[in-house]
This record gives structure tokens, C-alpha cells and sequence, in this order.
């Protein structure tokens, strides 16, 4: 499903231009309190089902809320499931159609982990991450203040 229009601006590119639009910017969330244990599987999955749920839980449990996405949770890791088994099969047998859907699933996966939330991306959307980035240009404006700073101290 498409949507019309241009997909908005990180937040972090946005603060690295100097917030061209002047309007206000949302600061991240570093956490949210939510005192709860990871819940239990609706269904049974297989250990790397199983292993990618616990990691999901335990990763996404201050934003990730178990009454509404425990169902989309679940699909996510049963496609991890499927998505081992086909990947052996593509592996041992070689079928272009079976390497094709293991393709379609790996980008069903991405997009499943990008509506809750994984991708870097998506974290900094959610308010919940700000990613620093270190350039050259940082580099040279923290060299230069301290060589101004050492000239008025200097003059003083």
C-alpha cells in the first residue's frame, strides 16, 4: 500500500541541518516505564521462532505494547521459522522459485521489524532514538572553538 507524497525527514538530519523548517523538533525518548516480562508465545514456534521472540521482547518492551502487537509479533516470528526452513531448501536444492520466496519473506520480515519499530529509522519516527553522527565538519568547529577559546583566554 502506497502512500502519497514524500516520506518525512529523520529527526537526526533534520538537527544535523539546523532544523531548516525553524519549527519545533520532538526530543527522543530514552525510555518508557513499563514494568512487564516478556509474555508468552500464542502459538508454538520453533527454536528460532522462539530465540527472535525473546529478542524481540526483551529489545522492544518499552515501546512495543503486548495487547495490540503480540499478534503481529507472533506472525514476525513464525516467519522466522518458515524463513529457516526455506533458506535450508534454497541452501541444499538450489530452486530459483524457493530462492525467489525466500527472497519475498526476507522483505516481509523487514517490513514486519519496521512497523515495530527496528530499523533505525523507524526508532528515530517513534521518538525513541537519536543517532550521532561525528563528521569532519564537527571535527573542525570543536578544533576551531578551542583554538578561539585559547585566544581569549590568552589576551586576557
Amino acid at each position: 500500500m502506497a502512500v502519497a507524497g514524500r516520506k518525512p525527514k529523520p529527526l537526526e538530519q533534520k538537527k544535523r541541518l539546523g532544523n531548516p523548517g525553524k519549527r519545533a523538533l520532538p526530543e527522543p525518548t530514552t525510555t518508557l516505564a513499563r514494568a512487564m516480562s516478556v509474555p508468552e508465545p500464542l502459538r508454538n514456534l520453533g527454536t528460532p521462532g522462539r530465540d527472535f521472540w525473546d529478542r524481540l521482547w526483551s529489545g522492544g518492551l518499552t515501546w512495543i505494547a503486548p495487547q495490540t502487537d503480540i499478534e503481529l509479533v507472533q506472525m514476525l516470528c513464525e516467519q522466522i521459522d518458515e524463513r529457516q526452513l526455506l533458506r535450508y531448501r534454497v541452501m541444499t536444492e538450489g530452486d530459483w522459485r524457493e530462492r525467489n520466496g525466500l527472497r519475498q519473506l526476507d522483505s516481509q520480515i523487514m517490513t514486519g521489524l519496521s512497523m515495530l519499530g527496528f530499523t533505525p529509522t523507524d526508532r528515530a519516527r517513534l521518538g525513541l532514538a537519536e543517532v550521532k553522527y561525528e563528521t569532519k565538519l564537527d571535527d573542525y568547529r570543536k578544533r576551531k572553538a578551542k583554538i578561539l577559546d585559547a585566544e581569549v583566554v590568552s589576551e586576557e
